[in-house]
């Protein structure tokens, strides 16, 4: 029998001191809705960038009296990287909290409130704390097997049946994957606009509900391309794949959609796909951008990534991919080759050919 390694005094506090952090995430995430509700940070950007805590209690109609209490939030928000701090006195932007700000006219900027919102809804957590349960629960093997949430509320997320469970939440969890999928189209596009959208003729992008805008700041840096936007279904069912015709395009584009999906719903996805472009040779190809699993860019951003994983798993039946995961995907719906073309933060950009 293997003997236990007892670990020293040093090791017991500093284990406990980590116990109680990842015990207590769960306040960060509260401290952070509550500054999203407040408008804290749309409220230094009108201030000029930097205020105080007086500032922002009158900025924000505050009573007087919750102003420590205030400080209390904002010093673990700034510890945490949601605000800088230089002194405790003076509390300012950085990038994480200029993605809160409301009404700000910037191209690259896509208000990210109801991402925030969504991912620390009461269902969502609702069906985090379900978790245990829904491992325990037995399954029928021949049903594909819902979400945590979808065995909690009855309903599935990101479905066209979520306004059933509740009509506010429907409508925060499709703002917050609209803003989700347009953020960072015109870092993509700087890039590696010129790999991947030089020279075509046509493109169909196939998004979920608000594709929109990454459409048209593909047009606007590529005009010579013709741009279908083609919202898919936002769950595809056993039925609705077959139903889905993809217009023909030299191109195919899937950006930040098919996590939402299982590995089979991917695989019929990208079969429709494949019909629906010319040969590798006619320059057919169809352009994924997804979070692409993996350390490459160190551990912050790792555990960002295995969060979204989780998030998928929990909310959804679809997953995060490392690149062997999506070889297997592509292979499996007939493609006969791939590039990842560029690895931009967390995501990839992936090239896959008939």
């Amino acid at each position: 029998m293997a003997t236990a390694i007892v670990p020293t005094d040093a090791e017991l506090l500093q284990a406990q001191a980590d116990l109680w952090r990842h015990s207590l995430y769960y306040l960060t995430s509260m401290a952070l809705k509550c500054a999203v509700e407040l408008h804290i940070p749309t409220a230094i950007h009108n201030l000029g960038g930097s205020a105080t805590l007086p500032d922002l209690v009158a900025a924000l109609s505050l009573p007087a009296a919750k102003l420590p209490f205030l400080g209390r939030v904002m010093r673990l928000l700034v510890t945490s990287g949601v605000f800088a701090s230089s002194d405790d006195v003076q509390y300012r932007l950085n990038p994480l909290s200029w993605l809160l700000v409301e009404g700000v006219e910037s191209e690259d900027h896509t208000y990210q409130k109801y991402f925030v919102l969504g991912t620390v809804s009461r269902h969502y957590v609702e069906a985090g704390m379900s978790l245990a349960d829904w491992f325990k629960k037995e399954e029928d093997e021949d049903r594909q097997l819902p979400s945590p949430f979808e065995a909690l509320h009855g309903v599935p997320l990101v479905h066209e049946s979520t306004k059933l469970l509740d009509e506010e939440l429907d409508r925060v969890v499709e703002e917050g994957v609209a803003a989700h999928d347009n953020l960072a189209i015109g870092t993509v596009i700087r890039e590696c606009g010129a790999d991947v959208f030089s020279g075509l003729r046509s493109l169909t992008y196939c998004c979920g509900r608000q594709g929109n805008a990454s459409a048209a700041a593909i047009v606007k840096a590529f005009p010579d391309i013709k741009c279908t936007v083609l919202n898919l279904p936002r769950v595809v069912e056993e039925t609705t794949t077959k139903t889905i015709t993809i217009p023909p395009a030299q191109a195919v584009m899937l950006k930040l959609v098919l996590h939402f999906w299982s590995d089979d719903d991917c695989v019929k996805i990208l079969e429709l796909c494949r019909k629906a472009i010319p040969s590798r040779q006619e320059g057919g190809k169809v352009i994924i951008i997804e979070i692409l699993l993996g350390p490459y860019m160190g551990p912050v951003m790792y555990e960002a990534q295995l969060l979204m994983d989780m998030l998928m798993m929990v909310n959804t039946k679809g997953r995060q991919r490392g690149e062997d995961d999506w070889r297997h995907i592509f292979t499996k719906a007939g493609f006969s080759d791939y590039k990842v073309v560029k690895k931009i933060g967390a995501r990839g950009v992936i090239e896959v050919y008939p």
